[in-house]
């Protein structure tokens, strides 16, 4: 008789209670943090007036943004969800979940300090040799291109120089007795 071990969903814990254990020493996730740990953040910290419940930390909020740039989760709400779902975004957050509102208002507010910051974080990465510095697009901007219109083709002319190279391509039969090889 076969046996089968099943899941036991209703077990109290089933990630190690430790956020540590949660992910491997060179994750990108922990290089995030770690960066974003060591950041100035003082004017950031003046703006804050201490009233009405606590507010999230700016660090805590910045890493989420940056970690969710670096793996193509631009906006607030998936990210929201990330800390949820994903244990790279989790172990970001330290197991809190952000609001999207949160996130929102808070990258409209400092987007000019985000911007700074990541760039620091970018130059630093760099010079870790951890991070390859190139162009990453997030919008639909549409820019004018100096192309030649001779060397773009239309989709019908693509599908017409397809089928003259597959008759080149093709391999050729030939009658009995004929000769190969001698052009």
């Amino acid at each position: 008789m076969k046996r089968f071990q099943g899941a036991m969903r209703e077990q109290g814990m089933l990630m190690p209670y430790d956020l540590s254990e949660w992910l491997p020493e060179p994750h990108l996730a922990r290089f995030v943090v770690e960066i974003t740990d060591k950041l100035d953040f003082t004017a950031v910290y003046r703006q804050y007036q201490g009233k009405g419940t606590a507010a999230y930390d700016p660090k805590l909020l910045l890493a989420l943004l940056f970690y969710g740039y670096s793996t193509g989760v631009f906006g607030s709400r998936k990210i929201e969800a990330a800390t949820y779902d994903s244990v790279a975004f989790r172990f970001i957050a330290g197991n809190q979940h952000p609001d999207h509102d949160t996130i929102a208002v808070f990258r409209k507010r400092f987007l000019n300090e985000i911007r700074g910051w990541i760039k620091e974080i970018l130059l630093i990465g760099k010079e870790l040799g951890l991070v390859k510095l190139g162009n990453i697009y997030i919008d639909g901007t549409k820019i004018q291109a100096n192309t030649s219109r001779h060397k773009a083709m239309s989709f019908e002319y693509m599908k017409r120089l397809e089928v003259q190279l597959e008759s080149e391509i093709e391999p050729r039969t030939y009658g009995a007795g004929a000769c190969h090889g001698t052009g």
